[in-house]
């Protein structure tokens, strides 16, 4: 359980009491089995992109010290990991791993953005030799008193699948960072663990540090297990969308994980994973983390909420559209923009309120744009209620853009949180969900921009707008004569 109160004061040296109380040691460390119907990817390892700075960088230098700081008592063999999963935790010592008080004064990953590599590596060598007080290792199992820095993994990631046993004892509570992010929450469910008022007797499983009352903050089932046996966590997160398995049973459905740090962000692109300690013993063990490449993640996020969608694009021909069809070609079923040709290409239908998917893929410099509620004539950063702007944001020529003309932006109103886009030649899943005047954009799993038109009050360049205030009309593309590739174009209207 992560708090506002606990921000400013380091966690060394906890005096919240256990009363003592030890778990026992297992009798076996069995495998974790997965579903049969698990389908699995090869593991890579994101590294933490320039303009996404938060938290500490990747630990090379600190690995083999790490190592030999929390070398191990008791040796076991090598945890086995489901196909195309990657231990964490290799069972014998904490090799990969060091200690982050990460909510001690200045510790946290936006004071870590402003330190330098040397500071960084200072502040992490201290947090380390805390940890290696209160952190074992014992019949194959990490456990932790309760007590001093968390765990944290040397390496970031991004989308990602985790697999993780853990159990504690009375009165304690723990969780999961994500991305340095708190927190998959583990709770003492009991009356008598104290914490009903915060949600405890709702179950472990929830999103603890989301707003209260939002989608996943609590669990949808409570799924613990008595004390004293082993529970199960399977956790998804595809951009800042995370699903959670406690014990098979779903407590969390694709719920947006708040940036707890500055709610204002874009949870980050990657970061590290790490354990919570909080006052009560806690074990784990069978830990093992997939990374999701980006089909897969594309096909999560489509799979998601996908009732009432219908296909925009039939991936044969252009029946169901108008505008600027010589612009357009058909190819292996997808939508593409002619090189060097232009032109707006709309929908026959015209729509109101309504949720828009589309994957897109760019070339190197490429630009194209989402055209919502368009008159059908003029250009739609002008004449339709926006435009939401598809743009290859690292090439040179466009480097000295506004921030209200990135990729995903509301162009020339609403910058959008940058560095969510996928590598060039690589699918992206952009969602375009527009009420109103309000009008939100999630890439790749993050929200992007959260906004309202109506309140706008300085457009780009100081041009006129007047399709700004418009309430219904086409939805389309605004190409730029580049060969930026569509596929999979579904719209729900909003009722």
């Amino acid at each position: 359980m992560c708090e506002q109160a606990e921000e400013a004061r380091s966690l060394r040296g906890l005096d919240m009491a256990t009363g003592g109380a030890k778990l026992p040691r297992p009798a076996d460390a069995g495998p974790f089995a997965l579903p049969a119907s698990r389908t699995a990817g090869p593991l890579l390892v994101h590294t933490l992109p320039l303009n996404q700075p938060h938290g500490p960088p990747p630990m090379r230098l600190l690995s083999l010290a790490t190592a030999l700081l929390f070398a191990g008592t008791v040796l076991a063999a090598d945890p086995t990991p489901p196909t195309g999963f990657t231990p964490l935790f290799n069972g014998k010592d904490l090799a990969g791993w060091h200690g982050w008080a990460i909510h001690a004064k200045s510790a946290g990953p936006l004071d870590f953005a402003k330190m330098s590599p040397e500071e960084q590596q200072k502040r992490i060598a201290e947090f380390t030799e805390d940890a290696k007080k209160h952190w074992t290792v014992e019949n194959g199992e990490l456990v932790n008193d309760g007590n001093g820095a968390y765990l944290t993994t040397d390496k970031k990631f991004g989308d990602v699948e985790l697999l993780v046993e853990y159990k504690t004892v009375p009165k304690a509570d723990s969780g999961i960072y994500l991305r340095a992010t708190p927190q998959v929450q583990i709770w003492d469910t009991t009356k008598e663990g104290g914490k009903w008022d915060r949600g405890a007797d709702k179950g472990s499983g929830g999103l603890f540090n989301n707003t209260k009352g939002a989608p996943g903050q609590l669990p949808l089932v409570l799924a613990d297990k008595p004390f004293g046996e082993w529970n199960s966590f399977r956790i998804l997160i595809v951009g800042e969308r995370v699903s959670v398995h406690l014990n098979d049973k779903l407590v969390v459905d694709m719920a947006r994980m708040e940036n707890y740090w500055d709610r204002k962000l874009s949870l980050t692109k990657t970061g590290p994973i790490l354990l919570q300690t909080h006052g009560g013993e806690i074990r784990w063990r069978n830990f093992f983390i997939r990374e999701i490449p980006p089909e897969e993640a594309n096909s999560i996020l489509r799979k998601h909420d996908a009732a009432g969608f219908v296909d925009l694009f039939n991936g044969k021909d252009l029946t169901g559209w108008a505008g600027g069809k010589d612009g357009y070609e058909v190819k292996d079923g997808t939508l593409v923009n002619l090189p060097k040709k232009g032109g707006n290409l709309f929908t026959e239908a015209e729509y109101a309120d309504f949720t828009a998917r589309v994957e897109y893929k760019l070339p190197q410099g490429g630009n194209n744009g989402l055209a919502i509620r368009y008159a059908g004539t003029g250009q739609p950063s002008s004449t339709a209620m926006c435009e939401v702007q598809i743009l290859d944001n690292d090439a040179p020529k466009h480097a000295t853009i506004d921030p209200r003309q990135a990729n995903g932006s509301v162009y020339g109103m609403i910058p959008a949180h940058r560095g969510y886009d996928r590598a060039i030649g690589e699918w992206n899943f952009i969602e375009v969900m527009v009420k109103g005047s309000t009008i939100t954009v999630e890439l790749n799993g993050t929200r992007i921009v959260d906004g309202d038109v109506s309140k706008v009050k300085e457009i780009m360049g100081g041009k006129p707008h007047p399709g700004k205030d418009r309430t219904s009309g086409h939805f389309g593309f605004a190409g730029h004569g580049d060969p930026v590739a569509f596929r999979n174009i579904q719209i729900r209207p909003i009722k």
